[in-house]
């Protein structure tokens, strides 16, 4: 048996806590763009990402805060220890949600249903913050008990009777169910997971190709061996800036926004030891569509010169469609990543020379916090970087 734990309404849930008048009451975590939204705020069909103007109208009462990344990220360590000490088993999936493998437990601390509102009651008392748990016989199953049981539940889906939970739900509860594949397979009048189950695996891969078929069939049966993986390494570090949508932004406004953030990633990879070969740039644009950009180096590097001249490359290249859409969000990632700070070194072998100024950068940082230090293009400049994909 497997628990899924997802904290509820993360950022808006540690604003309420740590401010006794937001309690009950709608709150928008944001800039430009609305990041997290009290369930009080869900109410009048507030949703993420959306622009702020659009939560607003639709939730006129609603106090809008500006997000506090460091308070998330101590949060989010908090309620992870929690996690650890209620099992070693613990499979991170971002800042506020992860799988723990509780089948090994049972003699020590009883059934899983039991250790669930154990769980729930020490993430409560040691942090403050609501957490709903699922507990199924698979991580996908757990993952969706998890979302019907929100807010603030705990939902147990009992061995033998995950198709009599899982069949009757709309098809995009299944994972790779989105938007288009959802609509494809509604004109097919397939409405349901039982639905998708009943048609076959054959007629789902004519329907949806081979990789998107056979998954959807798998799903559909409750088919996912996946164990929870302990000790799983990130694959990529991140940040990502809303802009929001206040109108036209030139080239070196976007520009010195990309520079911070990518600040900020290679510091961290530093921090890690890790240096990486493929850096890729996000975009989210006024209609709320997305793209990606990416480029792969010879040789990994965790320098903060070779990562930005490469991300500012991307970003010229991807301007002509910025000024078609708009610019709501942009964001950098560094993959490919090397463990340990192991680099390849190249002919002759010559060791890799240490860039002198980011070493000096990071340990300014370290010692007096990341605002000590800014590029000069960032002053008058605040930005709202995303946390980390997984806790640290």
């Amino acid at each position: 048996m497997i628990l899924h734990a997802d904290l509820d309404s993360f950022y808006a849930s540690v604003e309420q806590r740590d401010d006794p008048a937001l309690r009950g009451r709608p709150v928008l975590v944001g800039g430009g763009v609305v990041l997290a939204a009290s369930y009080e705020a869900k109410e009048f069909g507030v949703r993420t990402p959306m622009a702020l103007g659009r939560a607003r109208a639709l939730c006129p009462h609603a106090v809008v805060v500006p997000p506090r990344m460091a308070a998330y990220a101590a949060a989010s360590k908090a309620v992870f220890e929690v996690f650890r000490d209620t099992t070693p088993l613990v499979e991170p999936i971002s800042i506020d949600e992860a799988f723990l493998d509780v089948e090994g437990l049972r003699r020590i601390r009883g059934r899983p249903e039991e250790i669930a509102i154990g769980l729930r009651a020490e993430v409560r008392a040691r942090t403050g913050l609501p957490i709903t748990v699922g507990v199924a016989p698979t991580k996908f199953l757990a993952k969706v008990a998890s979302g019907a049981g929100k807010p603030d539940g705990l939902l147990v889906v009992p061995p033998g009777r995950e198709l009599e939970f899982l069949h009757p739900l709309p098809v995009e509860k299944l994972w790779g169910v989105g938007p288009v594949t959802a609509t494809r397979l509604r004109e097919r009048q397939i409405h349901t997971v039982g639905h998708v189950a009943r048609i076959g695996e054959a007629a789902l891969i004519a329907m949806l190709g081979v990789n998107a078929g056979r998954h959807l069939h798998a799903l559909a049966h409750n088919h996912d061996p996946r164990r929870v993986e302990t000790g799983r390494r990130r694959g990529s570090i991140g940040a990502q800036c809303a802009l929001g949508r206040s109108g036209p932004r030139g080239f070196p406004e976007v520009e010195a926004v990309l520079g911070a953030l990518v600040d900020r990633v290679t510091q961290r990879m530093r921090r890690a030891h890790r240096a990486g070969r493929t850096i890729t740039l996000r975009l989210r644009f006024g209609d709320f569509s997305r793209a990606t950009r990416s480029r792969s180096l010879l040789k990994a590097t965790m320098q903060t010169g070779a990562v930005l001249r490469t991300a500012v490359d991307l970003l010229r290249e991807a301007w002509p469609l910025i000024g078609e859409r708009g610019l709501t969000l942009v964001g950098v990632a560094v993959s490919n990543l090397d463990g340990d700070g192991a680099v390849q070194m190249e002919l002759p072998f010559e060791p890799p020379r240490a860039d002198g100024l980011d070493a000096a950068v990071d340990r300014v940082r370290d010692r007096f916090g990341s605002g000590s230090l800014r590029r000069a293009a960032m002053i008058g400049r605040d930005i709202s970087p995303s946390v980390p994909l997984l806790p640290d």
